[in-house]
């Protein structure tokens, strides 16, 4: 019986050093804003989980005139970012190797920021977590919300 024990207790040992390891922080140190949803911290590529934002070539329209707003989203983006500290919680990989992780600074969730003014979509094909942010942001008219615009799944599909 003593032994069992202590075996059990040496394999969640084990398991939660990996878990902790493994599953937490990701901290910045090094950070490249590949563009609205996309970042590289400290070498290692990490797309923010149950969203998605336009592609930086992707234009949105507002009173007629052409407005670059995938660059707004990743200017958005770097502007809450600045020489702040980030911390990502990883979930996974995608299909591209890419680590998914929500990112916070400051403990504000950016996936959730980036939503809630209209510079990002829930992702719904991933993830419901944001639609709460979405919908404030649909109703209040902002960010791209204001603008004539494509998801930008759909402009993936098309560009």
């Amino acid at each position: 019986m003593y032994l069992n024990k202590t075996n059990l207790f040496l394999a969640i040992s084990i398991c939660l050093i990996f878990f902790f390891l493994t599953y937490f922080d990701v901290k910045s140190k090094e950070i490249k804003i590949i563009d609205g949803d996309t970042i590289h911290l400290n070498g290692e590529k990490i797309r923010f989980s149950g969203i998605d934002t336009p592609e930086i070539n992707q234009t949105c329209k507002k009173n007629n005139e052409v407005i670059k707003c995938g660059i707004q989203a990743k200017e958005f983006l770097a502007k809450i970012i600045e020489n702040n500290e980030i911390n990502c919680i990883r979930e996974g990989k995608d299909q591209y190797k890419r680590t998914l992780a929500e990112c916070f600074v400051n403990n504000l969730s950016l996936s959730s920021y980036l939503v809630k003014n209209g510079y990002a979509f829930a992702y719904r094909k991933y993830s419901n977590k944001f639609i709460a942010d979405e919908d404030f942001a649909k109703s209040n008219n902002l960010g791209m919300w204001s603008m004539s615009f494509e998801y930008p799944w759909d402009w993936r599909k098309k560009n």
